[in-house]
């Protein structure tokens, strides 16, 4: 497990040189990063389909607990926990219901899927993986103008789009709020769809996150700059009624989190 998460974590630093910049801001303040949770993007076809994403999380201890629906976005997503060890981060891994994408978007990424099931037919899953082919700046703008997750990942791949901090576990600063003032101090722009802080006390969870970096991309005819991979920060708080933490997600603030990589944001 701690060798999934290491590679996860040092190709996710390639593409987002904020979230180097950040926790090293927060090892200044004095502060040890714990993990809250991993968050991954897929298509809900054959081999790198949702289910099929669990199968090879389980060979790390990873269990689905909880499944979460995003209509107006076309998605269904599952997060893991690792029964035998809740102090490791958990894993939110969403696909695209490619089913309900117009028929131009299913054509560009059923190509990919295709590709997927030959790479992983040949070498097997792993994370983080590329397994498809470079795409167009031509096929990246269709795809974007009808779903910026599909035109993120058919950019990408199967790699994290984001890692988070766990608020609750930082010594120096005692709230959200207080990371947000001092991440917009150092002048980092927050994801601010559905305001800087999405969730309360009265669900039990509170997340925050910066706004992917955005980075020279060069797609196989041309380079356009485009949002990578951000960082969130997450605080929870013990159930109502209960002196248990929520470990769950709130699918209401996870939808505006999924902005935090859109273009039309730049």
């Amino acid at each position: 497990m701690h060798q999934l998460l290491e590679n996860l974590w040092e190709d996710y630093l390639t593409l987002t040189p904020d979230a180097k910049r950040i926790h090293d801001l927060f090892a200044t303040n004095g502060e040890t990063i714990v993990n809250d949770h991993i968050a991954l993007r897929t298509f809900n076809r054959g081999a790198i389909a949702l289910d099929a994403i669990a199968e090879y999380l389980a060979q790390f201890g990873y269990k689905a607990v909880d499944e979460y629906h995003f209509e107006a976005k076309k998605l269904r997503a599952y997060h893991f926990e690792v029964p035998t060890d809740l102090d490791a981060p958990k894993i939110f891994v969403s696909e695209l219901l490619l089913e309900e994408m117009p028929q131009a978007v299913q054509d560009i990424c059923e190509g990919l899927i295709a590709e997927a099931e030959q790479a992983i037919a040949e070498k097997g899953l792993s994370l983080p993986m590329m397994p498809w082919r470079t795409i167009s700046a031509g096929e990246y703008e269709l795809l974007l103008k009808h779903s910026e997750y599909a035109a993120w990942l058919a950019t990408f791949g199967l790699r994290a789009n984001h890692f988070t901090v766990s608020v609750n576990h930082l010594t120096q600063l005692a709230s959200l709020e207080a990371v947000n003032e001092l991440l917009k101090e150092k002048s980092f722009a927050l994801n601010v769809s559905g305001g800087e802080i999405k969730g309360s006390e009265e669900v039990a969870l509170k997340q925050s996150s910066t706004m992917a970096n955005l980075v020279k991309w060069s797609f196989s005819d041309r380079e356009l700059t485009i949002r990578s991979c951000f960082y969130e920060f997450a605080e929870r708080f013990n159930i109502p009624g209960t002196d248990q933490q929520y470990r769950g997600f709130v699918a209401a603030s996870a939808d505006k989190i999924f902005e935090s990589t859109n273009v039309a944001a730049a």
